[in-house]
């Protein structure tokens, strides 16, 4: 929020309410320029390094292949040695031996033929491979109806991977494949950042982790947050509840700063019992307070001693909402993990999604997938298609137009329609695309 004049009296947050509330991208921004990436490193072996970010750029060891090896199963030969070849006047070579082999035992010689399979070494003095099914053996002879030419069906040195070969930069985020490859070229073990370390502090004096009383209620948030850090590529620490009490709280905080990132979940609003903001405020700097966003538009973003600090609302919807809108970017800028977009849909709404002129929405959705042979696709933009096509789309249908305590509305939802700042919604029948955010890591 912005600050008031110098000569201006500072509204008080509890009756003031979130009359000026900031767009989603611009708090975002203000927290990830006050979050700086650490650079821990750790050297690993490439199955724990799955999934982490390189902090060095990797090269080849060696070529890949690094030998001349048959691509095809079928006879080594001397390529001019097959050159006028054909079903009409067949080639005649010397089979020079019987069996395929993973090593060439056997050179090639003037007018021989060695036996080879796919993979296989390439023999000494061969240039090429006739494919078995263009040959067909005659005693000790061959006939060759096909001719060949230098490096036909022949896999050079370094068709896969030449030596020296940069492979990956910096900040790459190792995939499976990605480990295939870096074994291949005799690599096992790399330079990665260590995962960032978040933690999870639940707050409420209502809170409780089993068979509430009237009045109380299950802790959730901590749970499913500390999981999506995990899955995000952040070391999570779930806290127990701290009650609403300002010194629970500050020792809380406090006792996380070893921490890359504290997350607290509950008490961010401007009631009697919403004292963190004011709690992070004396310890450090609240950078916002209330973003234009729906559910959850009551979050707060600060930093103390150069940790940022998310505090998320206490209805899970909104505390989930926020947590993938800003606990998620900062997991993976301190963390150098690349920042991508969830995969969508592109689906067709069955009713209308409202929403306020300058809010972003998130409207919890389910799929009715059917025809989905075209563009209906996950991972399709929302371009492209004709209203003629309209039975080709899922049908998306939200699970409930408001309420941000109902957990349901997101557990057994598909996904969510963020709806931008300058739409007054989405009418019945329009394309929207559908964020798989939970598919996301």
């Amino acid at each position: 929020m912005d600050s008031p004049d110098a000569d201006e009296t500072p509204p008080d947050r509890r009756t003031a309410g979130f009359k000026d509330r900031t767009r989603i991208d611009a708090a975002r921004r203000r927290v990830l320029d006050a979050a700086t990436p650490h650079e821990r490193i750790e050297r690993l072996s490439l199955v724990p390094a799955d999934g982490r970010a390189l902090a060095e750029a990797v090269t080849s060891q060696r070529a890949v292949p690094d030998y001349q090896r048959a691509a095809m199963d079928g006879w080594a030969v001397r390529a001019e040695d097959t050159f006028g070849a054909s079903d009409r006047s067949p080639g005649i070579l010397r089979v020079a031996d019987d069996e395929p082999s993973s090593v060439p035992e056997t050179s090639v010689g003037p007018e021989r033929a060695v036996r080879v399979h796919t993979g296989s070494e390439l023999p000494d003095g061969a240039n090429a491979v006739v494919m078995i099914e263009h040959v067909e053996r005659v005693g000790d002879d061959l006939e060759v109806f096909d001719a060949v030419t230098d490096g036909e069906n022949v896999a050079p040195v370094g068709e896969d991977v030449a030596e020296g070969q940069r492979l990956f930069d910096p900040g790459h985020r190792l995939r499976p494949s990605d480990l295939g490859l870096l074994k291949s070229v005799g690599i096992d073990r790399v330079q990665v950042y260590e995962r960032p370390t978040v933690g999870v502090i639940p707050t409420g004096e209502e809170l409780v982790q089993s068979d509430p009383a009237p009045g109380e209620v299950i802790e959730t948030n901590g749970l499913t947050v500390s999981r999506l850090v995990e899955r995000w590529g952040g070391v999570p620490t779930y806290r127990n509840v701290v009650t609403d009490d300002e010194s629970a709280l500050r020792a809380a905080i406090q006792r996380d700063l070893t921490k890359d990132i504290v997350v607290t979940t509950g008490g961010s609003s401007v009631g009697a019992r919403d004292l963190l903001p004011e709690v992070v405020d004396d310890l450090g700097e609240v950078l916002v307070h209330g973003v234009a966003l729906k559910p959850g538009h009551p979050v707060a973003l600060g930093v103390v001693e150069e940790t940022p600090v998310v505090m998320l609302p206490g209805y899970p919807v909104a505390a989930i909402v926020n947590a993938v809108q800003f606990l998620r970017p900062l997991v993976k800028h301190i963390g150098h993990l690349p920042d991508d977009p969830p995969p969508t849909t592109t689906a067709r709404l069955d009713r209308k999604i409202p929403s306020e002129p300058g809010v972003r929405t998130f409207a919890r959705v389910k799929l009715d997938e059917g025809d989905t042979s075209d563009d209906g696709e996950r991972g399709d933009d929302g371009g492209g298609q004709e209203d003629g096509e309209q039975d080709s789309l899922p049908t998306a249908t939200p699970t409930r137009a408001s309420g941000s305590g109902v957990l349901s509305s997101v557990a057994l939802a598909d996904g969510w329609v963020a709806v931008p700042e300058d739409r007054e919604g989405y009418d019945a029948g329009e394309r929207v695309a559908v964020e798989h955010w939970e598919w996301s890591a």
